[in-house]
């Protein structure tokens, strides 16, 4: 990379360690990482942090996480990744999403590591009704939680993301009832997450007046749900929470447990809140191939879109070198990026731009390994999931 002496930190650390390896690539800058990971402990104000692996696929990174006073286990994506979890090691899993997958139930009772691991989310009958299919009725006691909507709904209006169909005490005491009756399955958990809380930056009053409602509307259902589920159960989770809402809802006496993965990386998307400063940990870099203008640069790869509503926010944000922007008429490309900008006059054919991911985890989808940088300028080589040979959808 030229121009290194007018490079600021933290890119002038990244890009000269990273010179020798060949774009595209992933890095993670292990200064802000672990510094990102002391916020969230102290943001928790004192309740246990489960890791969320969708937003770091990184296992090297979800380890190192749990080393650290203040985590406490895994909230997994996928009953299969849930699995080669365990086989690495893990002990503590909570699958965050109901499971259809046949192979990954039938490998989850073969094994007694897995089974006394492994916590499956249900919101319904009808998931356990899938799991006797499969495996018969005769199947080995299966830990399970139920995920509870943490929507805030006013009259006909739905804030929040679509998730279970469990919302009131009545539905969650009706589903207790029913796993107690039911034989293999053993209530373990209740699951509360608060999208429209902490998925949601401090965009505007009326942003901040919704947070604060919904809020207060869920420390008052929260404990009518976990009493009217402990008539059928002796629940040892309570998870609820956020990167964006450990400090409003680990202030619930009756949570056990919070969740955050976005926070250690800190994408775009968690840039604007209030209770907390963006500490970026995670960015790719690309090589200029092009300079079709004075005033534009074309780089290598780069059509890395976010999941979520096609919208503009979704796109990978150039931060480095700063003043180059998106062309609007081709965004980020599968082959090729174009951007715009003053900066473009300075760059020349093999120097880098350096981006900032959208979400977290979903970057590494993208990559075998990535990048770690030390504070000192050190080099790890850390393999993503995609990396292992694991892809779990």
């Amino acid at each position: 990379m030229r121009h290194t002496d007018d490079v600021p930190p933290p890119f002038d650390r990244l890009l000269h360690a990273t010179a020798s390896i060949d774009a595209p690539l992933a890095l993670v800058d292990a200064q802000a990482l672990w510094a990102n990971a002391d916020d969230l402990v102290r943001r928790a104000g004192g309740v246990p942090i489960r890791v969320a692996s969708k937003s770091v696929r990184v296992r090297s990174i979800i380890e190192g996480t749990l080393r650290r006073d203040g985590f406490a286990g895994v909230m997994s994506y996928s009953l299969a990744e849930s699995n080669w979890l365990v086989d690495h090691g893990f002990d503590d899993i909570l699958l965050a999403y109901p499971t259809a997958s046949r192979q990954a139930l039938r490998h989850l009772v073969s094994d007694e590591r897995r089974l006394a691991a492994i916590t499956v989310m249900v919101d319904g009958t009808e998931s356990l009704d899938h799991i006797d299919a499969v495996l018969g009725t005769d199947h080995p006691p299966i830990r399970v939680c139920i995920d509870v909507d943490a929507s805030l709904k006013l009259g006909p209006v739905h804030l929040g993301v679509r998730r279970s169909p469990v919302h009131s005490a009545r539905q969650a005491k009706n589903l207790a009832a029913a796993i107690e009756q039911r034989r293999g399955f053993d209530l373990v958990g209740v699951m509360f997450y608060d999208a429209q809380i902490a998925g949601l930056p401090d965009s505007s009053r009326a942003v901040r007046m919704v947070k604060k409602r919904s809020a207060a509307e869920l420390l008052e259902r929260r404990s009518k749900v976990v009493s009217a589920v402990e008539q059928h159960a002796r629940l040892e989770i309570v998870n609820a929470g956020g990167t964006g809402s450990l400090e409003v809802t680990g202030l619930d006496p009756v949570i056990t447990e919070l969740t955050a993965g976005s926070g250690l990386f800190s994408p775009v998307l968690f840039d604007g809140y209030d209770a907390f400063s963006s500490r970026p940990a995670a960015y790719f870099a690309l090589s200029v191939v092009r300079k079709p203008a004075k005033d534009m640069v074309t780089l290598f790869a780069g059509g890395y879109i976010a999941s979520g509503p096609t919208n503009k926010n979704r796109q990978p944000l150039p931060v480095w070198p700063e003043g180059l922007r998106p062309v609007g008429t081709e965004g980020a490309g599968e082959v090729q990026t174009p951007l715009k900008g003053k900066a473009a006059r300075s760059l020349s054919i093999g120097d880098r731009v350096v981006m900032r991911y959208a979400k977290a985890g979903e970057m590494c989808e993208r990559f075998d390994q990535v990048v770690i940088v030390d504070e000192h300028g050190g080099v790890e080589l850390a393999s993503t999931y995609r990396g292992e040979g694991k892809n779990f959808g």
